[in-house]
């Protein structure tokens, strides 16, 4: 079961990884990015904008909006710094709703609308956890990704980006 805490850790973690994820990412050019990396998303910068499509998808059912139209497989934008840019305006906004959010919420069921129009009621703390994971799912692959692209990826461990400092 999540806790407040443990929203707010996966969401600081979150922020953290994307930051180095898009560092790492923005050592390749635009052309190597959106190379075709047989990935499910295709490429580095369409599994970027998936993530990204995904949160706002999830964020928006959150704060009680419906989800953002257009597919999975979107392309939100086509510019790198854009992306960069609005990924850390959205990881701002996870940051802002898991410093918010109560025990009670995450204990309660959760109903929201599919992109397909099937209403489903889940309890919100595995709909918080599933978007955490989906995110790390994703950074995973565009981690690969990275390596395929020929550059030393960054390590993404939670208790390492958490934790950087060596114990004395």
């Amino acid at each position: 079961m999540s806790t407040p805490a443990h929203c707010r850790m996966m969401a600081r973690y979150n922020h953290l990884a994307n930051q180095r994820l898009y560092e790492a990412c923005a050592a390749l050019s635009d052309e190597e990015r959106k190379a075709d990396r047989r990935a499910f998303f295709r490429s580095i910068h369409g599994t970027l904008n998936h993530i990204m499509v995904g949160d706002r998808v999830w964020m928006a059912r959150f704060e009680g909006g419906s989800a953002p139209l257009g597919g999975l497989d979107a392309i939100l934008y086509e510019d790198f710094d854009e992306l960069r840019a609005a990924r850390d305006a959205e990881d701002a906004r996870i940051d802002a709703y898991a410093a918010a959010i109560t025990q009670p919420e995450l204990d309660a069921d959760f109903a929201s609308v599919s992109s397909a129009g099937v209403r489903f009621v889940d309890p919100l703390n595995q709909l918080v956890t599933h978007m955490f994971n989906h995110q790390t799912h994703h950074r995973g692959q565009v981690h690969h990704m990275l390596s395929d692209a020929g550059l030393d990826p960054p390590s993404l461990d939670m208790h390492r980006i958490l934790n950087p400092t060596p114990a004395a």
